[in-house]
């Protein structure tokens, strides 16, 4: 697997705007089609909501590609966590979207988030 970006970024919903064009490219780069790479957008989003509302203050976001792209999100400094009520709604459309969906957590706590895209291997 080849590694394309690899970004960490204070996570704050200001900033998510530049995570999604940049994913956009990403996508765009590996040659998925257009509704491919919005889905793939959603999830992005959606997982670094979760991690915001997690407490997570910085964020890592990992693209690496074979066959697939492969997106990995992950939270860096954890602080103060504050949910929310769409956050039901996040973890369902990123399991509507993605059948490969991981989620890792650490003592209980969501610490990363892993998904791939494209032709299947």
């Amino acid at each position: 697997m080849n590694k394309i970006l690899e970004l960490s970024f204070p996570l704050s919903e200001k900033i998510m705007t530049t995570v999604r064009l940049t994913a956009g490219g990403v996508c765009a780069l590996c040659g998925l089609d257009l509704d491919t790479s919005e889905d793939c957008k959603v999830c992005i989003t959606e997982s670094l909501l979760l991690l915001l509302h997690r407490g997570y203050r910085d964020a890592r976001i990992c693209f690496s590609r074979d066959e697939r792209l492969y997106i990995r999100i992950g939270g860096e400094t954890p602080g103060e966590e504050t949910g929310s009520a769409e956050d039901e709604i996040s973890l369902a459309l990123l399991g509507a979207l993605v059948g490969d969906l991981s989620i890792e957590r650490e003592g209980g706590k969501l610490r990363s988030i892993a998904f791939s895209f494209g032709k299947q291997a």
